[in-house]
């Protein structure tokens, strides 16, 4: 083994940090951390903006075109994964992709600080290109901390997770606030300088990747044969992935036939994916409109602000995302299929939904009338249940899926399922104002509950998909 290959192993066997993980697990938490921050405390007022009249200093668009601009940004802040997942893979490398990322996601928030409306298809423009670097980079980082059979796996993209979350967390109720009460362009300034801060950590903890950037997927210049001769051309160059696959004979179009079948089990997590993030990501448009329009937002005399609201599922997901990264350990050889747990992610949010449905009927059954806050926030719960059985170890999975050579690419694939789901949200939002939130409410429990239905049946087959991988 040369000493490269015994720095990738060696970095797969770091147990230095918190609870037993690689200590770069904590430097690309909080990169992600502010990351996130800035991306969700923009997104939190990004449809109040648009919809707000021009003398409160809003847009004054109808809720059907600011439905359709939301969807189309936060989609296209995804789609563009793939290409980014491409540029990482064959150009800048991991590392490099997140830095370059990250210094257009701030130039695009700081250009959304200017009034003028060129900035802010600019600005929008800026986020999705920067964020196609970084995203789909970072998982890569976070996958080649871990062998694909390591029991700490699912437990460090849970943690991984929670990093996201508390960004999440804390940029709405921080530039939702600024945004909503003092002046809707300092809203964006806030969400840029929270990314430069995630900037300035990265940078600084460099040392601490040392055990990821010595893995391949780090470097698009690295090739097999830098890990040891006797590995294949175009192989993996992870030793410990490529452990147990079949050499290459019978190879299609440069695949083998487990490569393939790995591929079309991500294919079928890709669909299932986008129908989950359809009726979770509601709640930065539609469910953001209900909060604002018919919730009763007063406590104690004050009037919380309704971006605020969309900071309820990352609270959620803190607190829980350590219950179930010790459950995934705990269960052990009786945790849940990757299939089964998307299945269970897609009934959760269903019945979330289910449980709207009175609270959609009394919010429309008179004038005037404001529902309670709390049927929101029971409906929030549900759905980060759903959310940490699905988003977390979706991740995990297409990493250990993908091809060594394509993890970039793939998770870039992955991540627009959830490009699908958030054009797929913008498009319902729009029908917000014009029907009937019960009929609106039903049909999204409807079709996530029927697709949990269909999975629940194919469970055995996408296994066998799989091929091994657990």
């Amino acid at each position: 083994m040369t000493a490269e290959a015994a720095a990738v192993v060696g970095g797969l066997q770091d147990s230095r940090g918190w609870a037993g993980h690689p200590r770069c697990l904590y430097t690309l938490f909080f990169t992600e951390m502010w990351e996130r921050f800035s991306y969700y405390g923009m997104r939190a007022f990004l449809i109040l903006y648009m919809t707000a009249p021009a003398v409160a200093g809003g847009l004054g668009f109808d809720v059907r075109q600011a439905g359709s601009i939301y969807g189309t940004y936060t989609g296209s802040v995804w789609l563009a994964s793939i290409g980014g997942g491409l540029v990482a893979d064959r150009l800048l490398g991991a590392y490099r992709s997140v830095l370059f990322g990250g210094a257009i996601i701030a130039l695009g928030h700081f250009t959304l600080a200017f009034k003028a409306l060129p900035f802010f298809y600019t600005g929008l423009a800026l986020i999705v290109i920067g964020t196609g670097l970084l995203k789909p980079s970072a998982t890569t980082l976070l996958g080649s901390l871990y062998d694909e059979q390591d029991a700490r796996r699912d437990a460090g993209f849970s943690i991984f997770y929670m990093g996201i979350n508390m960004g999440a967390f804390i940029g709405p109720i921080i530039a939702g606030a600024l945004a909503q009460r003092v002046d809707w362009h300092l809203g964006f300034a806030c969400a840029g300088i929270g990314m430069t801060l995630g900037l300035i950590q990265y940078v600084v903890s460099r040392d601490r990747l040392r055990p990821a950037l010595n893995h391949p997927a780090a470097d698009p210049r690295a090739t097999a044969t830098r890990i040891g001769s006797s590995a294949a051309p175009g192989a993996a160059a992870n030793p410990v992935r490529n452990a147990g696959l079949p050499d290459r004979a019978g190879a299609t179009r440069g695949f083998t036939p487990t490569e393939w079948k790995r591929m079309a089990a991500v294919l079928v997590f890709f669909i299932f994916a986008a129908l989950f993030w359809g009726a979770y990501e509601q709640a930065a448009s539609t469910l953001n409109l209900f909060v604002d329009r018919y919730a009763d937002r007063t406590f104690f005399g004050w009037t919380v602000p309704s971006s605020w609201f969309v900071s309820i599922q990352a609270m959620f997901v803190i607190l829980l995302a350590p219950v179930f990264a010790w459950l995934w350990v705990r269960l052990g050889p009786r945790e849940p299929s990757t299939p089964m747990k998307f299945a269970l992610g897609l009934l959760f949010v269903g019945l979330s939904f289910v449980l709207l449905l009175p609270a959609g009927a009394l919010a429309q059954g008179g004038e005037g009338v404001k529902v309670s806050s709390l049927w929101l926030v029971a409906a929030y719960f549900i759905q980060v249940v759903g959310e940490l059985c699905l988003s977390p170890v979706g991740n995990s999975v297409v990493t250990k899926l993908a091809p060594g050579r394509m993890v970039g690419l793939m998770m870039g694939l992955w991540f627009l399922s959830i490009g699908a789901g958030n054009k797929l949200a913008g498009w319902v939002a729009g029908f917000s104002s014009t029907v009937p939130l019960t009929t609106l409410f039903g049909a999204i429990a409807a079709v996530t509950i029927g697709a949990a239905l269909v999975l629940f049946l194919i469970v055995r087959p996408v296994r066998g998909l799989m091929s091994g991988v657990h």
